[in-house]
């Protein structure tokens, strides 16, 4: 390869060698704009313009890292969500577009001068307690999660956001709540069985297995959290779990049996069950 070699050509003999993730133009200026730190915008303004060898050099390392199947979001070190522009790392879970289906079941329940209190369990990068918290800035919104570098991510997250109403706190699943009731309890857990096939498709591969993976039927996380809200949850509060495609019949049984009330499943915009909604009555 030549020393030099414009915006343009660098575009096209990268979308030429990412075709076979089916949007390779898209993440060919997507991986160049974040090499050179500018907009999208900015590479059609100015396709003529040269990379230098190192740059280029830089830009053939992405590409090799992306050809390879790790996801654009590690690679790039950010993932939009809920319009939220959020720092991934391979220590947090990627955001994902279904799970805005979680974020929007949990908003519905919320009026917006309500002082409510709720609680993300295994929060992650901090994307559904920074979008909850973006759409109902009365709310007191708590992330929750056992890793410390998840949660550096996510206290980077929300300081960058400037998100008053949003908290961090570490522990494993409700041990970070003690003693409090919330409004609301959210999550999306992990809720892949072990050895599923899909595990290595999509680059889940490079993702926390432990952000993933739930037993043998992937169910353990969601079994303890349900059980363990009731003890968590106000009178009338509500509980929302993110759910695997096939796992809906299975978790409205586990909820009424539980005790929930008005257990709906919700599908997502592709019209697949994926989030299972219970409240809590104790009487």
């Amino acid at each position: 390869m030549a020393p030099h070699i414009s915006i343009a050509s660098a575009m096209e003999l990268a979308a030429d060698r990412l075709a076979s993730t089916g949007s390779g133009r898209l993440e060919a200026e997507l991986l160049l704009s974040y090499l050179l730190e500018v907009e999208r915008s900015y590479l059609h303004a100015w396709p003529e313009q040269e990379l230098t060898s190192v740059q280029w050099s830089c830009f053939e390392q992405l590409l090799q890292r992306r050809a390879k199947g790790e996801p654009l979001a590690y690679i790039r070190g950010r993932q939009e969500f809920w319009s939220l522009d959020l720092r991934v790392t391979e220590a947090t879970l990627i955001p994902r577009p279904e799970t805005e289906q979680l974020v929007e079941e949990t908003i519905k329940r919320m009026a917006l001068e309500q002082s409510l209190k709720i609680a993300d369990l295994g929060t992650g990068s901090g994307a559904i307690a920074l979008a909850i918290g973006s759409e109902r800035p009365q709310a007191q919104v708590i992330g929750a999660d056992i890793s410390a570098v998840a949660l550096a991510v996510a206290r980077e997250n929300g300081s960058r956001l400037g998100l008053e109403n949003v908290t961090f706190r570490r522990g494993d699943w409700f041990a970070p709540l003690r003693g409090e009731r919330f409004d609301l309890l959210v999550s999306n857990p992990p809720y892949i069985a072990e050895g599923d096939p899909h595990l290595t498709q999509g680059g889940l591969e490079f993702e926390p297995d432990t952000a993933l993976i739930a037993g043998d039927r992937g169910l353990e996380a969601i079994r303890h959290i349900a059980t363990g809200a009731r003890e968590h949850l106000v009178e009338g509060g509500w509980l929302l779990l993110e759910h695997g495609y096939d796992q809906g019949p299975l978790l409205l049984e586990l909820l009424t049996t539980l005790g929930y009330r008005q257990v709906v499943d919700f599908c997502d915009l592709a019209g697949v069950p994926r989030v299972v909604v219970g409240q809590w009555r104790a009487c």
